[in-house]
């Protein structure tokens, strides 16, 4: 806490900053790329990964559940094409 028109933190210490130094760096995106496969549904999955890249953690599950749902989406649409 800083005392006001001081610069100072209370009882005269410095101020803690605003982003600790050894705190975690934020992760990178991985910045892996996909083939384009030539089917329309496959590709459109395979882009939605790169949405996991600007989420924390926890919620990359939800991306990889839609993937795997448009994947197996595409692949029944596959056999159901082949009957």
């Amino acid at each position: 806490m800083t005392e006001p028109g001081t610069g100072q933190g209370a009882y005269g210490q410095e101020p803690a900053p605003a982003h600790a130094p050894d705190a975690p760096a934020r992760p990178e995106p991985l910045g892996v790329t996909v083939a384009p496969t030539g089917n329309a549904d496959v590709d459109a999955a395979m882009d939605r990964l790169a949405d996991a890249d600007d989420l924390p953690t926890q919620s990359h599950i939800e991306v990889y559940e839609d993937v795997h749902r448009g994947l197996r989406d595409a692949l029944a649409a596959l056999d159901e094409n082949r009957s």
